[in-house]
């Protein structure tokens, strides 16, 4: 469990020795806020201890079936509010290593499943944010590498020093926002949002690199392509992602209705603070949906492929059949003379000259010739472009 206190451009992590000894003993700074980061298993073993110092810093705890939504591994991403505080579910897109355990929830990769290494790789998990005044609660999975790669960026900026630094009482919150660190527990929360959807984001080129060779590979007319159930887990992975990434989409957007829906009255932040956390929202917003463009895009391209692999397919049978015709057509009227010629009668015109036999073999190669001219003018033996 890591505590953090914000305050303008100052990051300030909070050390203890144990978790209960942090949670009672940390305070509100000044003018700033608190950011409390914890795994799932932590709050589910600690969360009477985090109610307490909820109630203690600002005299409210949440509600009971709010920590059971934290604590779900199966919740889809939701947004849910009080009259005390929000509450936003984002499930996280990220990777993990293939020859890890595979993950009990309902994500991605619940098994081994087939397909392209990297649609293997992908994975799903809840991050649990719980908005206060001047309280940010996280919950996390086990895997922490998203938090904590948070928790080192903004200590990184708030080390940063610069020799013409503002005084505290003069400068804005424009300021501290220009220079990557959150002025209230709303926009920390969006930041770190937008910094998960980002790192999928990462993987759209791989992902289409991906795709794309097997693209080719149903394509090429040389090779026959044999791995259809990698192909299926790839498509149901696509599919899934894009349902995961619908439920971020709305989540986020009922979060930005309730924020425009919020009367200025009952809001400890300013006209500017209140912009500018809509503009972070849409800008999160749009990143999502710029996931979910690229994942269907990525679905209709493997379903695409599917279509012009077996029309493909079926057109190349055509041309066999064709082919095959055009030579049964050629032969049939051969095997007519042949017929004719091998009948048993006594009496048969040119069976018993000298020169039957070449006579018989010449009107045959004219007429195999003469069908094959029309059929190859008619464009029936023409070998179709590669």
């Amino acid at each position: 469990m890591r505590f953090l206190s914000i305050q303008g451009s100052q990051v300030r992590e909070l050390k203890a020795d144990a978790p209960q000894q942090a949670l009672s003993s940390v305070s509100l700074p000044d003018h700033g806020y608190l950011w409390l980061a914890c795994t799932r298993e932590e709050l589910a073993q600690l969360h009477p201890h985090v109610q307490a110092a909820l109630q203690r810093l600002c005299g409210l705890q949440m509600v009971d079936l709010h920590i059971s939504d934290l604590l779900n591994v199966q919740l889809p991403s939701r947004y849910d509010y009080t009259s005390q505080y929000d509450l936003l579910v984002f499930r996280r897109l990220s990777t993990r290593n293939p020859d890890s355990l595979p993950t009990e929830v309902q994500g991605l990769s619940v098994g081994p499943r087939g397909g392209p290494p990297i649609l293997r790789r992908i994975d799903t998990s809840p991050v649990g944010f719980v908005v206060f005044d001047r309280i940010l609660l996280s919950v996390h999975p086990q895997d922490v590498s998203t938090r904590d790669a948070y928790v080192q960026r903004l200590l990184d900026i708030g080390s940063d020093k610069t020799p013409t630094q503002p005084d505290e009482n003069t400068s804005d919150n424009r300021s501290t926002g220009a220079r990557g660190i959150a002025v209230d527990p709303s926009d920390l929360m969006l930041r770190i949002v937008n910094y998960m959807v980002d790192s999928f984001l990462a993987l759209r080129r791989e992902l289409s690199q991906q795709l794309d060779h097997w693209q080719a590979e149903l394509l090429n007319p040389k090779t026959r392509f044999s791995n259809w159930n990698a192909l299926l887990d790839a498509r149901l992975a696509l599919h899934q992602l894009d349902e995961i990434c619908e439920d971020q989409r709305s989540a986020m957007q009922d979060w930005l209705e309730a924020l425009k829906a919020q009367p200025e009255s009952s809001s400890f932040l300013g006209q500017h603070a209140r912009d500018m956390l809509q503009v972070r929202s849409r800008d999160v917003l749009e990143h999502i949906e710029r996931v979910v463009h690229h994942v269907r895009r990525l679905e209709q391209n493997a379903e695409t492929a599917v279509q012009m692999h077996f029309n493909a397919q079926s057109h190349r049978t055509n041309e066999i059949m064709r082919t095959l015709t055009v030579l049964t057509a050629i032969f049939l009227p051969l095997n007519l003379i042949a017929g004719i010629f091998g009948m048993n009668f006594e009496f048969i015109p040119l069976l018993h000259r000298s020169n039957g036999f070449w006579l018989a073999m010449v009107a045959m190669a004219t007429t195999a010739g003469a069908l094959v001219a029309f059929f190859w003018r008619k464009r029936y033996l023409e070998r179709s472009a590669r």
